[in-house]
């Protein structure tokens, strides 16, 4: 796995872990990268500086990196599980039920559901409150 540190063109940065240079730049390409804070897909990399480690160091920072990747994919999943327990799912109409919430149209309640980078831009300029929840990811076999 490779992290890099990614920026929007809104110049927002994040950071990203890869399998790969390639994997990224196939993802960048069919725009499935998002930015977390606005939702853009347009994201490329960004100047980041390289974490050089000793031979005698490596396999202890590995082992820190699963550990930490561990407590990081055990935190998304609990947040997927509290939303789909707790929240409406809407599906594809999450920005139209949002925005109708947000305009006092449709009573207030938690949603969620799926929405274009386009879409959610535009709730965003309408300043429509609502988060991006990163998908699982999908487990080798």
């Amino acid at each position: 796995m490779i992290k890099f540190t990614l920026r929007c063109a809104a110049d927002h940065e994040f950071e990203g872990w890869f399998r790969d240079n390639a994997s990224f730049e196939e993802q960048a390409a069919k725009g499935v990268l998002t930015c977390p804070v606005c939702g853009d897909a347009k994201v490329a990399k960004s100047i980041m500086a390289p974490s050089i480690r000793t031979s005698e160091s490596a396999q202890a920072a590995r082992a820190e990196q699963r550990a930490r990747m561990a407590t990081l994919m055990q935190q998304l999943k609990a947040a997927h599980e509290h939303v789909e327990k707790n929240f409406e799912n809407v599906g594809e109409r999450f920005a139209e039920e949002a925005r109708a919430i947000h305009y006092g149209e449709k009573e207030k309640r938690d949603i969620f559901g799926q929405t274009t980078a386009e879409e959610a831009k535009s709730l965003h300029d309408e300043g429509v409150t609502f988060s991006f929840l990163p998908p699982l990811p999908k487990v080798d076999a």
